[in-house]
């Protein structure tokens, strides 16, 4: 039993950092990476669907990125679903490729991001505590019930800690090297 809350522990932690990394990649570097447009759904017939499932998103060059729709008639509707995000991102069509430029980012817009950038890092220590605290309730529980002993009770809530630890730490290098790409020039 012990076993499982661990395993259930790791993996809902290891959710929370797939989470984080998932919203680093909706914050802009001012560098072109495809991941940035991964939020951006577009009406596809009636039903809102992931741009990267009606077009291929390249990048051009260190500022540009293209899309290219696999049907003429999206450019209009792909185009206006990138304006409309809420990426700050105007693209520009030219036939059926869309060019997305990456606007350079000033000093206030970068110390914006970093604060953005900080507070899912913070949202995501957060989420990883409170899957700790579960575990050691289900733990303390089990003990009530007089399922493991006191010194049972002790190990478990150490390899939980130590997990804990672990995706903090997880957390802390993400958050640094999403500071560090946010500041270079």
């Amino acid at each position: 039993m012990i076993n499982d809350i661990q395993k259930d522990a790791e993996s809902r932690m290891k959710k929370s950092l797939e989470a984080l990394h998932a919203n680093f990649n909706k914050i802009r570097t001012g560098r072109a990476h495809s991941s940035i447009l991964d939020s951006v759904t577009v009406d596809y017939y009636g039903s809102q669907v992931p741009l990267n499932q009606v077009a291929s998103v390249n990048i051009e060059d260190a500022r540009t990125l293209s899309v290219v729709p696999w049907e003429q008639n999206m450019v209009p509707k792909i185009e206006k679903a990138i304006m409309t995000s809420d990426l700050g991102l105007n693209p520009a069509s030219a036939g059926n490729v869309i060019r997305v430029p990456m606007p350079m980012l000033t000093e206030e817009t970068r110390k914006g991001y970093i604060k953005q950038a900080r507070a899912e890092a913070e949202n995501a220590r957060v989420a990883v505590r409170n899957v700790r605290r579960d575990a050691n309730n289900d733990i303390k529980a089990l003990l009530k019930e007089k399922e493991i002993s006191e010194d049972e009770q002790h190990r478990a809530e150490d390899v939980i800690q130590k997990l804990t630890d672990k995706y903090i730490g997880e957390i802390d290098k993400q958050l640094e090297v999403k500071e560090h790409d946010l500041m270079q020039v």
